[in-house]
């Protein structure tokens, strides 16, 4: 489902939000330090810190269900997945190389519109969970036309 030019944008470091709920619909989120796409774009991996996971973790955990929100800052291009989990892990070392990478992509972008690359190595990034989901849909977000329709539908009118 994640194309190879989707899964560069979704992996360059742009701001994260992970979506999740309770068994009795009340929502929570969190800001993700990571994300990989995995195998033939059906699956994805996203990378959340310990130190502020809150109640994500029961939540993903009870009932499955994630929402991934996506948006680069100098643009407002944005994108949502959404999925079911399929394992939830602590992140390995070879995980941790990426999560600094996209760390350090991430404090870039910040750094564009003008918040200083100190703050955001400041972030909780270490250690971090693994959660790997199936990409069931995935939407445009991006202001304009098109936001909030699924991706193929939006790609059909001429919005990105």
């Amino acid at each position: 489902m994640i194309s190879p030019e989707l899964a560069e944008f979704l992996e360059s470091g742009v701001s994260t939000l992970v979506g999740t709920r309770d068994a009795s619909l009340r929502p929570d989120g969190m800001r993700a330090i990571g994300f990989r796409v995995e195998r033939d774009g059906s699956q994805a991996t996203v990378f959340l810190p310990a130190g502020t996971l809150g109640s994500n973790l029961a939540n993903l955990r009870d009932n499955g269900r994630i929402a991934v929100c996506f948006s680069r800052p100098i643009d407002h291009r944005s994108m949502q997945l959404k999925g079911r989990v399929l394992a939830i892990t602590e992140a390995n070392e070879a995980d941790r190389a990426q999560v600094d990478r996209f760390r350090a992509a991430y404090a870039q972008h910040l750094a564009f519109v003008g918040i200083p690359v100190r703050v955001t190595e400041r972030m909780a990034h270490w250690p971090c969970w693994a959660v790997r989901f199936e990409v069931e849909s995935i939407f445009v977000q991006t202001p304009g036309p098109g936001a909030g329709q699924p991706l193929a539908r939006a790609a059909s009118d001429g919005a990105r």
